[in-house]
This record gives structure tokens, C-alpha cells and sequence, in this order.
């Protein structure tokens, strides 16, 4: 199993360096479309759909994602990511307040639309983030791995012991708030890292990353902004978490051997990459203001 799981790493890391640092985006812009029609295809399966209709729902992901290319939107919603922003919002809510039960509750269209959706505008957002930068992306992926990590060694060493909650319990019973506060730790501090990075080791003429740019706008607005893209990449993680449970399903999928599904490894970046935009074009539409 851990032989799996490094194979299957090492592949994955060698496809997503070689079209990361490719001197055109359509490489990356390629790998990242077949990477959410892949998800799309585990979201149909675990919300209903099955054989046919799971393969077709995934098509659909792949030509929407063409269409957008092709039809110019990869530097639009510029405003609109806040729209995406709000929505991940009201559904983390939501998802705190009916558990995995509500959600079986839910029409099965529905879920199937607000997939569609989600797995849409996180492919737009990777393109984007791509666009902006190669530093700035890393930078906002890293943020989703230092959250997850920090929050397991802290749940691991504290969970339960300062707050007697559960975060979740009827749909991850194993995350604590404990977790939560050692994720946000984790991205503070690699904020700072990644700051003095850009400072004195990042080549010339490299973009900067999401950290930098925060800051331009205020250490108040960059340390509150950290916080609520680790406390998004909670609810990204809590979403399958809970509709895995509905369907009684332990992964996604066995697409990646060793690591599961597509989903399990893209679940925390489908709301942090669209708020981490948002949050860009606060600082930009504060920099013309001033």
C-alpha cells in the first residue's frame, strides 16, 4: 500500500511539475480539465449516477471546461469570484447545520447541478491562478497542505482536550476544533515563510505569491484572509467528507492507487482557489482606490 502510494505520488508530481513550468498554460490548462472531469465522474457516481450516466456527467465537465477556454473566459470573472466565494459559505453552513442526513434529502439533480458547478468554477479558478503566476498558485495550493497537515498533528495532540465539541461529528467524526486552530497556525506561519521567500530567494521577474500580495493590502487583511481560506478548505474537506458518508462510500474512487479518488485529493482547493481570487481582486480594487 505505501509502495502504491509513492509511485502513484511520484507519477502525479512529475505530470503536474512538467506541465506546471511549461513555457505555454495549455499543458496545465489540458491536465487540469481532464483532473475535474475525472472528479465530475466520481461526484455523479457517489450522488446517484451510475455506468453511462456517471461517463456522460464527466464528458459534460470536459466540454464545459473546453468551451470556456475557447470562448475566451480565462481572464473574466474578475468580479465574479465572489459570487463562487459566497456560495462555498452558505453551503458550509448549511452543510453544519443538516449533516450527511440532509443531504440524501436533497433531489438528486440538485446535487448533481451544484457539483457541476463547483467542479466548474475550481477548474476556471486553477486556469486563473495558473495565469496569474506559477508562485502564486504553489502558494495557494501549499496553503491547503499546511492547513491539513497542522490540523492533524494538532488534532492528534490536542483533539478533544480543549474543546469537548466535535466539529462535525455527524459528518467527520474524527475532526476536532483543536484541528481547526493548529490549521490555522500551520498557514500563518507559512505565510510568513512564503513571504521572505519573495523577499530574498524568489528569481527575478517571478510572480508573487498569494501572501505578498495579501499583504500589500494590510498585515490585518492578509492574516484575517489566511484565516478564512484555511477555515474554506475545512468545509471543501467536510463536503466530501459528508457525501462519501451518504453513500456509504470510504473513497471517491480507486482512480489514484494508493490516495483514492481524484476527489479525495482536490476536495480542499475547490473553495480555497475561488476565494483566493476574490480576496486578489480586494487588493486590486483597493489599489486603484488609493
Amino acid at each position: 500500500m505505501l509502495r502504491q502510494r509513492i509511485i502513484t505520488a511520484v507519477v502525479l508530481l512529475a505530470v503536474l511539475g512538467a506541465s506546471l513550468w511549461s513555457a505555454s498554460s495549455i499543458p496545465f490548462t489540458a491536465l487540469a480539465l481532464v483532473i475535474m472531469a475525472a472528479a465530475a465522474w466520481e461526484w455523479a457516481r457517489l450522488n446517484g449516477a451510475q455506468g453511462f450516466g456517471a461517463l456522460m456527467f464527466g464528458a459534460a465537465m470536459a466540454l464545459a471546461c473546453a468551451a470556456t477556454a475557447w470562448a475566451g473566459w480565462l481572464d473574466a470573472l474578475v468580479t465574479g469570484w465572489w459570487l463562487v466565494a459566497a456560495l462555498w459559505v452558505l453551503l458550509g453552513a448549511a452543510l453544519l447545520r443538516v449533516g450527511a442526513a440532509g443531504w440524501t434529502r436533497v433531489p438528486g439533480l440538485a446535487r448533481l447541478g451544484l457539483g457541476f458547478v463547483m467542479l466548474w468554477a475550481a477548474w476556471l479558478a486553477v486556469v486563473q491562478s495558473r495565469l496569474v503566476g506559477v508562485n502564486y498558485l504553489l502558494s495557494v495550493l501549499a496553503l491547503v497542505v499546511a492547513a491539513d497537515t497542522a490540523a492533524y498533528f494538532a488534532g492528534r495532540a490536542f483533539g478533544g482536550r480543549l474543546v469537548a465539541r466535535k466539529l462535525a461529528p455527524s459528518i467527520s467524526p474524527n475532526k476536532s476544533w483543536e484541528g481547526v486552530f493548529g490549521g490555522i497556525v500551520g498557514v500563518l506561519v507559512l505565510a510568513a515563510l512564503w513571504i521572505a521567500f519573495d523577499r530574498h530567494l524568489a528569481p527575478a521577474g517571478s510572480s508573487r505569491s498569494l501572501y505578498t500580495q495579501l499583504l500589500h493590502g494590510g498585515a490585518s487583511l492578509l492574516v484575517a484572509s489566511v484565516v478564512a481560506l484555511a477555515g474554506m478548505s475545512v468545509v471543501g474537506d467536510l463536503l466530501e467528507s459528508l457525501v462519501k458518508r451518504a453513500a456509504g462510500a470510504k473513497d471517491s474512487s480507486q482512480l489514484l492507487p494508493g490516495h483514492g479518488g481524484v476527489l479525495d485529493r482536490i476536495d480542499a482547493q475547490l473553495p480555497t482557489l475561488p476565494f483566493a481570487l476574490a480576496l486578489m481582486s480586494l487588493v486590486a480594487s483597493r489599489a486603484v482606490a488609493a
